[in-house]
């Protein structure tokens, strides 16, 4: 069956505010920690609507999306956060059984106020003016206008510097509010929202899953230091070329054959396109400006000269599945390494991870083994 895919509307969020946006004024204020924040991000067709409760070390983030023909069940899901143990459990409230995923995190979990303060870093640098003030659904916020790479509209809560609203225009076009926080809420939430489902009790018991930087040391067999998850903005403001492989994850050793590539280095987050992948033996890509790439590999790697920004990378193993990404440029050397790591290559589904190489010996094409 053919095989389509579409970008989340979250990621391509995080990807606009690492080019625009952080506190325009020092914080001063403590954040909150316990709180009812909810937000509606339209950034991308059907609105998805994000409510995160707090009450000090435990966290519930619920997302809800109403049908759509792309997602003809909508999706409604919750994360639950153990902020102090660092750990974390995932469930799907479409789905009967509905199953529970147990989990480990560090560092940002999805803290609205937070995030907001450290995904805003760049905003100075794009030389904001603030022109003027309005309350938002009861919230005084300060309004800030940037004109560069797009022109946008960021309205900041004025107490905690929160990104209460943000409104892009593209040239040409019509102001587009891509979100928008409809609720906040100081007062402690209910203590029930904070108990897991009963269908959450075996992975409860289940052994802690490792940190992605764990998960990574034990991929690579090296330190996790001396990688970059290639997913995470923001991509490197430096241009260099990418040479990207294949590699198993713990022996490393070069996967030479059995699959795919393709990539779409016009990839517009902004836009981001619906991509097919064919039915048979040797499926073709399209969607976007993808294109298969496979035959410009040598000696099992792929060369991307001025690799821009950001773009689509997908491999694809065949009946064993396949895995894609929007991928952010990192540059560590004129010439980078990009890794797919892989658990299974019989199995994708099992997992694996896109690395960048900043250091150690898997830095070069061909490292000593």
């Amino acid at each position: 069956m053919a095989r389509q895919e579409s970008f989340s509307s979250f990621s391509v969020l995080a990807f606009l505010l690492t080019i625009a946006a952080p506190p325009i004024w020092p914080q001063s204020t403590p954040l909150p920690t316990t709180y009812t924040v909810t937000q509606v991000n339209s950034m991308m067709g059907p609105a998805v609507t994000e409510t995160v409760y707090r009450s000090g070390s435990k966290a519930l983030v619920d997302m809800t999306m109403p049908p759509s023909p792309d997602k003809p069940k909508g999706f409604h899901t919750r994360a639950l956060y153990d902020l102090q143990a660092n750990t974390s459990f995932d469930w799907n409230l479409n789905q009967t059984p509905m199953p529970c995923s147990a989990g480990a995190f560090s560092g940002a979990w999805g803290d609205p106020f937070a995030d907001s303060v450290a995904e805003m870093a760049d905003l100075v640098k794009q030389n904001p003016k603030q022109v003027g003030t309005e309350t938002v659904n009861g919230i005084a916020t300060k309004i800030f206008e940037i004109e560069q790479p797009v022109k946008a509209r960021i309205w900041l809560d004025a107490q905690y510097g929160e990104a209460v609203k943000t409104q892009m225009t593209e040239p040409g076009g019509q102001p587009q509010i891509i979100s928008e926080i409809k609720q906040i809420s100081l007062a402690a939430p209910p203590a029930s929202l904070f108990v897991l489902p009963a269908d959450c009790a075996a992975a409860a018991a289940a052994p802690r899953v490792p940190t992605e930087a764990e998960r990574i040391a034990a991929e690579t067999g090296g330190n996790a230091a001396d990688f970059a998850n290639a997913i995470y903005p923001p991509g490197s403001d430096n241009s260099c070329t990418v040479l990207y492989r294949v590699v198993r994850a713990g022996s490393m050793e070069t996967i030479a054959s059995g699959f795919q590539v393709a990539v779409d280095i016009a990839f517009d987050p902004q836009h981001p396109p619906s991509y097919t992948t064919g039915d048979g033996a040797h499926p073709t890509f399209s969607g976007g400006g993808i294109h298969e790439v496979t035959a410009q590999m040598r000696n099992s790697v792929l060369r991307i000269d001025n690799a821009p920004k950001v773009f689509y990378l997908d491999t694809y193993f065949g009946t064993a599945g396949d895995s894609s990404a929007m991928i952010y440029r990192h540059c560590f050397a004129p010439q980078t390494v990009l890794l797919y790591v892989v658990k299974n290559p019989a199995k994708i589904s099992d997992g694996g991870d896109w690395l960048y190489v900043k250091s150690g010996k898997y830095a070069t094409v061909n490292p000593p083994r």
